[in-house]
């Protein structure tokens, strides 16, 4: 027997688990003219079970369905082409929300992600099939930021997130209980908790399960079912879920971080893999950490990136030629450190400085406003990253021109 599962509420304290009540759904929106009948229409904020315009106006970090809702309606509003169903865009439109463009009428879409066109356009075209997609790469290369601006282009919610730790239940994958009903009237559709995963498969959204390799093999595993049969029995009721067309997930995975579980050839099989790599250019990478140094910036009032893209380069450069080992001319091997280095580190690094200038200087971010940031990211294993850093330090940025600022604030920082 096929059951139709209620929607329920997230718990963000609980890592993505669903909340132990059962949520009420609103009706939807009625779709405009643009949206094909199998495409629901665009909701507001409001509509999202447990948030409202006024969460998504003043969150600290709000849902990039929130954020870029303008152009996701730009977008949907000039959409001519196929659409898969239950897709708010097509996928030519989902790749231009991804890579940026100019449409027809001067509407910008600004880029969410810069690399390789076809890796975005092999991520879109997976999710249009029945094949899951998992986005491969070492840490801080933006897997996260991708699904999450795939699922909110895709299906117009990315919330339907299953955050992967070394404790994430079977439950947070499959379902759970609502005990107090449980106890009261035994097994049953109102003591059933749907999980993220269950939810996208009852709506045909897109789910996105974080952090793989980080759970634990067993409840991995629970996902080959769901991914191989599209269907989630539950055999305390004799009955199961069935996907709906447009149900599709997402799911991240690194292999160079500590604790990492690795996936069983059977649930790898499951999935198309696509791996996202390390910016190919110093020049793209000082792109990508101005580009959201300037996001994240604006959201908490603190200076503009240009004033600071000197500095910015300078982070890169140093990330760069540490993590590659090996100086950008090419002339001095060097040793890495136990750290990975990532674009998204480099990130925290600059947005940290410009908290310092903005509260602590002038407003401009300078060399030893980075120091401190640089030195926390280079130097994990005290005892060897420092003996590295020292290294580095003393035979490249002491004898660099131009960088002698950048070297005396890097000594007074504790180097």
């Amino acid at each position: 027997m096929t059951v139709p599962v209620e929607p329920t509420s997230v718990d963000p304290s609980r890592n993505g688990a669903p909340a132990t009540t059962p949520a009420t759904t609103p009706a939807p929106a009625t779709a405009s003219a643009a949206t094909p009948p199998d495409t629901p229409s665009d909701p507001h904020p409001s509509a999202v079970p447990g948030r409202t315009a006024q969460t998504a106006t003043h969150a600290l970090r709000p849902h990039a369905e929130d954020v870029f809702a303008a152009e996701l309606a730009a977008l949907a509003a000039r959409d001519d082409r196929p659409r898969p169903a239950r897709w708010r865009l097509s996928p030519w439109s989902v790749a231009t929300y991804l890579l940026g463009g100019t449409l027809p009428d001067g509407t910008v879409i600004t880029p969410k992600y810069v690399g390789p066109r076809r890796i975005v356009e092999v991520a879109v075209s997976t999710l249009a099939t029945d094949r899951a997609l998992l986005l491969l790469g070492v840490p801080g290369t933006a897997k996260t930021w991708v699904s999450e601006h795939l699922a909110a282009a895709v299906s117009g919610d990315s919330t339907l997130l299953v955050q992967g730790t070394a404790g994430t239940p079977e439950e947070a994958i499959r379902y759970g209980w609502n005990y107090a009903r449980l106890l009261a009237h035994g097994p049953g559709r109102d003591a059933l908790v749907p999980s993220p995963v269950m939810r996208a498969m009852a709506e045909g959204m897109t789910a996105r399960v974080e952090e793989l390799t980080r759970i634990p093999p067993d409840v991995q595993d629970s996902l080959i079912t769901i991914l191989s049969e599209k269907t989630l029995p539950i055999p305390e009721l004799g009955q199961e879920v069935q996907a709906v067309r447009g149900f599709n997930l997402i799911a991240t995975a690194n292999d160079r971080d500590r604790g990492v579980n690795e996936l069983s050839s059977a649930l790898r099989r499951r999935f198309n893999t696509v791996v996202l790599p390390l910016p190919e250019t110093p020049e793209a990478e000082v792109d990508i950490v101005s580009r959201r140094v300037d996001q994240i910036g604006r959201s908490l009032d603190l200076p503009a990136v240009p004033d600071g893209i000197d500095e910015i380069r300078r982070v890169v450069t140093v990330f760069r030629e540490l993590r590659d080992g090996i100086t950008a001319d090419g002339r001095t091997r060097l040793k890495s450190p136990s750290g990975t280095l990532s674009t998204a580190e480099a990130i925290s690094v600059v947005t940290g400085g410009l908290a310092l200038a903005a509260h602590f200087g002038d407003g401009v971010l300078r060399a030893g406003d980075v120091a401190a940031g640089i030195l926390g990211a280079v130097v994990r294993d005290p005892a060897a990253d420092r003996v590295v850093w020292q290294e580095y330090l003393e035979t490249v940025v002491r004898e660099r021109d131009g960088w002698k600022d950048f070297y005396r604030a890097c000594r007074e920082a504790g180097a």
